[in-house]
C-alpha cells in the first residue's frame, strides 16, 4: 500500500484479504462486536500496518493468527 492507494477498511492492509470486520462490512447493521474487539493485537504487528491504513482497517485473522504463532 503506497500514499495514493486508498485504504479499503474491508482489507487487512498487511495481506490485502478480505478482514470480515463485522463493522466495515455494514456498520448499521451491527448486533455484536466484531470478532477484532476480543483479540490481542501485538504492538508488533500494530508497528507494522502502514500509516494510512491505522486506525481506518482491522487486520484479518490470518494475520494476527500468523503473527500470535510467531510469539
Amino acid at each position: 500500500m503506497n500514499a495514493s492507494t486508498p485504504v479499503d477498511p474491508c482489507l487487512c492492509p498487511l495481506c490485502g484479504q478480505v478482514n470480515a470486520c463485522a463493522m466495515a462490512a455494514s456498520p448499521a447493521q451491527v448486533s455484536e462486536p466484531c470478532w477484532c474487539t476480543r483479540v490481542h493485537f501485538s504492538t508488533e504487528l500494530l508497528n507494522k500496518l502502514p500509516d494510512a491504513a491505522r486506525g481506518k482497517a482491522c487486520i484479518c485473522q490470518a494475520c494476527a493468527q500468523q503473527a500470535a504463532q510467531r510469539t
